[in-house]
């Protein structure tokens, strides 16, 4: 059965009310659409938290910055609705940006913190402040018990954690782990853009990465063991953004040994950008 599509708060709100006033639970996966299994992945998560689950779809133009095509992002809400009926999504919240943005909008969130830590933010310093303040909204306009985000954009999970808490909304943020391919990549919809051969080497991120990760545990120094996987990526034609060693909750550099520790890489293959971390 299709999940019912609404498009706007006041629509959304009458339809979540008669849940809460069953007692039954909610989740909510935010996403931009062009869904993969990484995606699915959240909304099976969401079920296992959640009597009901609500997908949102929307293209947020407060990410993209001036130098970003946000024209050219993927859409295909007929197949991304498909892929939620399949999973048995309860509602499908497909707004325009004009009923999240109506005219004279002012307000924004600021973030500090874990968005101000040099990873993502030093290539898209405008990007955590639209993500803080479209999931704001989100969490406020559907009112769910849970959130669900994936690992994979491990920044902005940290981000929003941080804005949920600091704004103490009710919306509790759950951090899914990253959906990999069979050989390790990321799942992430920038992957279609990648050619046969980029395919192929892309999975040198995670590899490199693992590598870092077990010298690391091995007693190397966590700069030292960054230092090799950036040469490794490059000597691979990779132009690195960053492979990035830090706190795993707060992303500050690690100061003291036995801090928590994430690896975090960004870097281009081509004229695609991928991501990926995992935990120390």
């Amino acid at each position: 059965m299709a999940p019912k599509i609404i498009r706007t708060v006041a629509a959304l709100r009458k339809e979540m009310a008669p849940w809460r006033a069953e007692g039954l639970t909610s989740a909510i996966v935010p996403t931009m659409g062009a869904l993969h299994e990484g995606h699915l992945r959240l909304v099976r998560e969401g079920f296992t938290k959640a009597d009901r689950v609500v997908t949102t779809i929307f293209v947020n133009p407060k990410q993209f910055s001036a130098t970003e095509d946000l024209g050219k992002y993927p859409r295909d809400e007929e197949a991304d609705v498909a892929k939620l009926a399949a999973e048995g999504v309860n509602l499908v919240f497909a707004p325009d940006p004009g009923e999240i943005y109506p005219s004279g909008f002012v307000t924004a969130v600021h973030m500090e913190g874990p968005a101000k830590a040099g990873l993502e933010d030093k290539f898209r310093p405008h990007f955590f402040d639209g993500v803080a303040t479209v999931v704001a909204k989100l969490f406020i306009a559907a009112g769910a018990d849970y959130a669900m985000f994936g690992e994979k954009d491990y920044q902005q999970l940290q981000v929003v954690t941080r804005m949920a808490r600091d704004l103490g909304l009710a919306t509790e943020v759950i951090g899914i782990p990253t959906e990999r391919e069979a050989d390790g990549l990321a799942m992430s919809s920038r992957n279609r853009y990648l050619s046969k051969q980029e395919r192929q080497q892309a999975t040198a991120i995670h590899k490199s990465l693992t590598q870092a990760a077990a010298k690391i545990r091995a007693g190397g120094k966590p700069q030292s063991a960054t230092r090799a996987a950036i040469r490794s990526l490059t000597t691979l034609g990779f132009k690195v953004d960053y492979v990035a060693a830090r706190n795993a909750e707060t992303l500050a550099v690690p100061k003291t040994a036995g801090e928590p520790l994430r690896l975090l890489a960004a870097a281009w293959l081509g004229t695609t950008r991928l991501i990926d971390n995992i935990a120390v």
